[in-house]
């Protein structure tokens, strides 16, 4: 077994994990780490737990200390100086006539490297762009350019549901998602009902689509002739949560509901 931290290096990021070495650290620190993007700060979201060895992505990295005032500071003046940075980068966008949308512009923690956020509908030649930036901001320039669920994650918003966006907030990768679930949960099939800020499927609609899955094994099929406590009839409807039938039978106007359990008495 091995002792691990999790930390997050963006509020809307994945949850990565370190070894806390012989830091004391708590749930809620700030800590110093180095990843393959170089050194960053970040916020420890899972305090000192064991995990089996063989969970573990090797080589697993030690924090390097517990981040103190100075390193608060340069974090804040980072962020800062990334949103002046923002304004300029969309004005040379604009001056060199590129088809591309800025999203959002990132100090590395020890500013040997600056990470614009784009996107745009294809390809893009920006070289001379990032020569452009080089020369303003004398250091290395990345740009990277990310998809739209990339960009809702990075901006965030509220959902149809009234809450703050799932990916900002607490995904922390995108999980696929089909249109197959919607139909499986008996939703609308209207592009503006199961679609999310960012114009693609809903991610909520992976949350309950296993246990769809399950009821839709157990359950039996829309127009299935089946035998009840009250006599055969027709499933016209089915509740997937609940395990719920419900059932015209024959010689009635009413329809009537029955459990699953009801319907497998009754068959037996």
């Amino acid at each position: 077994m091995e002792t691990v931290i999790g930390v997050k290096l963006k509020n809307s990021g994945m949850i990565y994990y370190f070894s806390p070495g012989k830091h004391h650290v708590q749930l809620g620190d700030y800590v110093v780490v180095e990843t393959q993007q170089g050194v960053s700060v970040g916020r420890v979201v899972k305090g000192k737990h064991e995990v089996p060895e063989d969970d573990i992505v090797k080589p697993l990295r030690s924090i390097t200390s517990i981040a103190n005032e100075k390193d608060m500071a340069q974090v804040h003046a980072n962020k800062e100086d990334a949103n002046a940075a923002f304004s300029v980068g969309a004005e040379k966008i604009k001056k060199h006539g590129l088809e591309m949308k800025l999203i959002d512009v990132e100090y590395s923690f020890d500013r040997s490297k600056m990470v614009f956020y784009f996107s745009a509908e294809g390809r893009i030649d920006f070289r001379e762009l990032v020569k452009d930036l080089a020369s303003i901001f004398r250091t290395r320039i990345e740009l990277r350019q990310i998809g739209v669920r990339d960009e809702a994650k990075l901006l965030g918003g509220i959902g149809p549901c009234g809450r703050m966006l799932c990916c900002s907030t607490f995904l922390g990768d995108f999980m696929p998602v089909s249109i197959k679930m919607a139909k499986d949960q008996n939703l609308s099939l209207n592009p503006t009902k199961i679609s999310g800020l960012c114009g693609r499927l809903m991610c909520c609609l992976k949350y309950e689509n296993d246990e769809y899955e399950a009821a839709k094994k157990e359950l039996p099929d829309f127009g299935k002739k089946v035998k009840t406590p009250e006599g055969e009839g027709t499933v016209i409807g089915l509740n997937m949560l609940s395990r719920i039938i419900k059932v015209r039978l024959q010689g009635r106007e009413t329809p009537l509901e029955f459990t699953l359990e009801e319907l497998n008495e009754a068959k037996a």
